[in-house]
């Protein structure tokens, strides 16, 4: 059987290099090659910048002592590229980034009292006039100017402030009432499981240069968790010599947190290292006022090398390792026992990237990651009402091929991935208080250790094809899906639009078919044989992949060449949807899926990058989701069980939120200093108590919490929250500089109830005002 499980394992391997030898595919980021010269040819090291405000992205630079200048990893869109050397006449244009394949420039500068040349205004940026589905960028400035209110969820609170995208308890992102299916991609690599501050660390903000967050019109090469997409870009644009930054911050709860990096740069060669560290006594929401047992300590570090052997030829190699261990909060009863539950998370990875330019229309990398990823949760004796302890983790490795063509009105590629992962869990449970259990209940269990693969290959093609003021997006994708079932599936996706450059108008469809592969966390625990004992009544079925159909239409517009419009309708259709559940209490979560749900609504997004000294967006979405029955997999024990299999009805879905509202504005006041304002609005999500009686609610959470909560609606009350920041370059030359900035969040202190005694997700308050500040050193 050994023998076998390896032959098997090692055809998938052979199959995805033969595949690979032929494979074309495309990562959404392109380069920008750039060189300058003056009227005789010789070359100039003028500064620039180069401005894409679709893509909220602005970078300025100096051009090498050889005019020469490359920008790595440009998220695709317009871009205005300007140029300022002294004595020569200032150069602006339009660049497009359309396609993996590096797009060359060269560029003449005239004497300035020769030669003259019409600015580029950065309007021309505003809308992508090739874009065929909705996508939010998030820029450096907005990542640099936001301090989280609990530590490790800086871009996961940026994340959540998209049209479309909400937070459940303890910082779960759901992009379109999507549970567990958010995927990230760093520099290109995906990470498909929870990236939630309770499954694993935190990413390092200091080191990420741009985000980019997309719920449609998928890229063919995206698969697996299709939710939403969260690109993340980290920084590239390392500058000659040797620089460095140091952060130091602290707030409410005890808060404390730091980070530090070093770069050097040479010629064709960079390098950069960099640490980061916290520690605070509120770090996930707590279910009760008092916040007990709430403590976080995180401390990681990271290190990459990229060297550039030719201008054909680029290898970057990167390092992560991060920790992080923190306590479950308690509820009333628990805190009163003594209890205290222990949680470590540990990840370490490293990546490799290879590219290599074939020609000025095709354009060849190499990509794979290893990455050791474990968790393990422990507690005392004095735990209620169960005492429970678990060890889990994975050793993931991924291997991806991509070549990318340009050619005319076309950007094609095809492409080869794959994930090949031997997961290992173990647990044991020992019931205290057996009241609070159905009859019969098994009161201690040992899982043995056990260890599974999970193979996922893939294949993928697409093609971006431009006719005049038509775009559209075609592509198809194979998936393979071998860890607890085994199941293949075709996914086509299309987008079209129309620009109407009179207007600056663009007007754009999609549909997405998805595969969606069940959260890998507990997954070997819940298909275990072994548990069917643990209760009188146990239903224990398969979790399929999950498949859906996407479907948007939207408009984006630019007005007075300042302000942009987006606005969406959209609805997701599912079979096996999926949802999550938890172990008798024990806080052990694994997947469940239903049988079908459907979600849909409407998002309007109106943003102002800049208009004077003002800048800020407002943004709006309605959204309704509903499952329907009956269960599909999963495990389900007692009257759950009983129920499962017949039980159709149509239930709310746990992330709809019908109404969410959110705003900021910006004031970029004199002597390189800022003022900013935001507000979020959410209705509230559902809280269904089922038949728990309100009298033994109202003890275990309180009078003020219970207020927060329409029973008759079954729905938590509309929340709200205000926050404010401001900052300040207090000293700046050449490259050394001294900001510092200051954020209060929830200053009216409002009591947000998060969710309230839900089935899934338990009871989650929102923090309630408190004040962070952080000073940033670079030199």
């Amino acid at each position: 059987m050994f023998h076998s499980k390896k032959m098997r394992i090692i055809a998938i391997f052979t199959l995805f290099f033969l595949c690979a030898l032929n494979a074309w595919a495309q990562r959404v980021r392109g380069e920008l090659r750039l060189e300058v010269h003056d009227p005789h040819g010789t070359a100039l090291s003028p500064s620039g910048e180069l401005v894409s405000e679709a893509n909220g992205f602005r970078r300025t630079f100096v051009a090498g002592s050889e005019g020469r200048y490359v920008a790595q990893d440009l998220p695709f869109g317009v871009y205005r590229l300007s140029l300022h050397a002294e004595g020569f006449a200032p150069w602006s244009d339009l660049v497009e980034i359309r396609s993996e394949v590096p797009v060359r420039v060269a560029v003449t500068l005239g004497v300035a009292p020769l030669t003259t040349r019409v600015e580029v205004n950065d309007s021309a940026t505003l809308v992508d006039p090739y874009s065929t589905g909705s996508l939010y960028s998030i820029g450096r400035q907005a990542i640099e100017e936001h301090d989280a209110a609990q530590p490790g969820r800086e871009l996961l609170d940026l994340v959540s402030e998209q049209p479309g995208w909400l937070y459940e308890a303890n910082g779960v992102l759901h992009p379109r009432g999507s549970e567990y299916d958010v995927q990230f991609v760093v520099d290109g690599l995906p990470l498909t499981q929870n990236r939630s501050p309770a499954f694993a660390p935190s990413f390092d903000a200091s080191e990420v240069e741009s985000l980019r967050v997309l719920t449609a019109s998928f890229p063919a090469e995206y698969g697996r968790k299709l939710g939403g997409i969260v690109e993340v870009t980290t920084k590239k644009d390392v500058q000659a010599g040797w620089h460095g930054r140091f952060d130091a911050g602290g707030g409410t709860f005890s808060t404390l947190n730091g980070a530090a990096g070093l770069s050097y740069a040479r010629e064709a060669e960079r390098f950069s290292a960099g640490g980061e560290g916290f520690h605070t006594d509120r770090y996930l929401d707590p279910p009760v006022l008092g916040n007990y047992t709430n403590r976080g300590n995180a401390a990681g570090f990271s290190a990459s090398y990229e060297r550039d052997f030719s201008t054909s030829d680029r290898l970057r190699v990167s390092v992560i390792h991060n920790v992080v261990r923190f306590l479950v909060p308690n509820e009333l009863v628990q805190q009163q026992a003594g209890q205290r539950q222990d949680i470590q998370n540990t990840e370490t990875s490293g990546q490799i990237y290879f590219q290599h330019t074939i020609s000025p229309e095709l354009f060849l990398s190499f990509s794979g990651s290893v990455r050791d990823s474990s968790a393990m949760l422990a507690s005392n004796a004095q735990a209620t009402p169960v005492i429970v302890s678990q060890d889990r983790g994975y050793r993931e490795g991924y291997l991806r091929a991509d070549l990318a063509g340009h050619h005319g009105h076309h950007d094609w590629k095809t492409g080869v991935d794959g994930i090949f992962s031997p997961v290992h869990e173990t647990l044991q449970y020992a019931i205290t208080d057996p009241t609070q259990f159905d009859p019969g209940t098994q009161l201690n269990l040992s899982f043995p250790y056990q260890q599974k693969w999970d193979v996922e290959p893939s294949i993928y093609v697409q093609d971006q094809m431009r006719l005049g003021p038509w775009n559209v997006s075609a592509g198809l994708r194979l998936d393979h899906y071998g860890f607890v079932v085994r199941e293949s599936a075709w996914s086509p996706r299309i987008g079209v639009s129309r620009f109407v450059p009179a207007l600056n108008l663009l007007l754009h469809a999609s549909y997405d078919r998805v595969f969606q592969t069940p959260a890998i966390e507990n997954l070997l625990l819940a298909s275990s044989p072994l548990l069917d004992a643990i209760s009188p009544s146990v239903l224990r079925l398969p979790v399929r992949p999950g498949r859906g159909n996407f479907y948007e239409g939207g408009v984006t517009k630019a007005f007075f060449g300042k302000l942009r419009l987006d606005a969406n309708v959209f609805r997701r259709d599912f079979r096996h949807y999926s949802d999550d559940d938890v172990l008798l209490d024990t806080g052990v979560s694994f997947p469940i899926a239903f049988a079908k749900a459907r979600v849909f609504g409407e998002e309007v997004r109106v943003e102002v990058p800049q208009w004077g000294r003002f800048s800020g967006y407002l943004s709006y979405a309605n959204q309704s989701g509903y499952g329907q029955g009956p269960i599909t997999g999963g495990l389900f024990l007692g009257n759950d069980a009983a129920n499962a299999l017949t039980d159709t009805s149509r239930f709310a879905v746990t992330q709809d939120q019908r109404n969410s509202l959110r705003a900021r504005v910006r004031f970029q006041a004199p002597r390189r200093s800022w003022l900013a304002m935001g507000a979020q609005y959410g209705s509230g999500l559902p809280a269904d108590i089922g038949n728990a009686n309100v009298s033994d609610l109202l003890a275990a959470y309180g009078q003020e919490i219970l207020n927060r909560v329409d029973l008759a609606r079954g729905r938590v009350r509309p929340n709200f929250s205000l926050d404010v920041a401001a900052g300040a370059e207090i000293y700046h030359k050449e490259s050394r500089s001294a900001a510092l900035q200051i954020q209060a969040a929830n200053l009216a202190n409002r009591l947000n109830v998060i969710n309230f005694a839900s089935l899934f997700s338990g009871t989650a308050l929102g923090i309630p005002r408190s004040v962070s500040a952080n000073l940033r050193l670079t030199f």
